[in-house]
């Protein structure tokens, strides 16, 4: 069968904090808004992963938990701490230590990382994942030990922003 990444950004974070760390940086109130809506949004095109991996930053950690929330997930959520400011080659690392027995991954985590990613992946023409952008690549293969460079085909890429309402 098929692998199909789920690639996502982590939501509008709040830089209003003057002194705190950069990793523990929580999401503002756009972001605590187009969370649930991108949730929502997966929900209604029937993605539900059978894994969800994400960077342990407060940012990245707390848009998965919304999201995973809508989506009615209820395994647990893997945290990896590599995933945090993840250069493109360092993300494929730990998708080709992805368990075989997951068709559907999703992973969250930060940019510049998953925007190079994604275009690594697929050759797709994206210039930016934004805030709680996410995208969705296929691989022809049955093993993520395979996935590399060139060989994904995306399937959809979708922002907050293409949502109605949304700031």
């Amino acid at each position: 069968m098929a692998k199909k990444l789920l690639i996502v950004r982590h939501a509008k974070s709040d830089w209003g904090e003057a002194g705190l760390k950069d990793f523990d940086r929580p999401l503002n109130a756009r972001g605590k808004k187009n969370a649930p809506e991108m949730g929502k949004r997966l929900l209604k095109k029937g993605i539900k992963p059978d894994a969800i991996i994400s960077s342990p930053a407060l940012r990245a950690i707390t848009t998965c938990k919304i999201i995973s929330g809508e989506l009615g997930f209820e395994n647990s959520i893997v945290l990896e701490p590599k995933i945090y400011e993840a250069s493109c080659h360092t993300l494929l690392s730990i998708i080709n230590n992805f368990n075989n027995t997951d068709d559907l991954v999703a992973l969250f985590g930060h940019n510049n990382g998953i925007t190079d990613l994604a275009i690594y992946l697929s050759d797709a023409d994206i210039f930016n994942i934004p805030t709680c952008g996410m995208v969705l690549i296929e691989f022809p293969f049955d093993d993520w030990k395979v996935v590399s460079k060139s060989t994904g085909n995306v399937l959809f890429f979708d922002s907050p922003k293409s949502l109605p309402g949304s700031v």
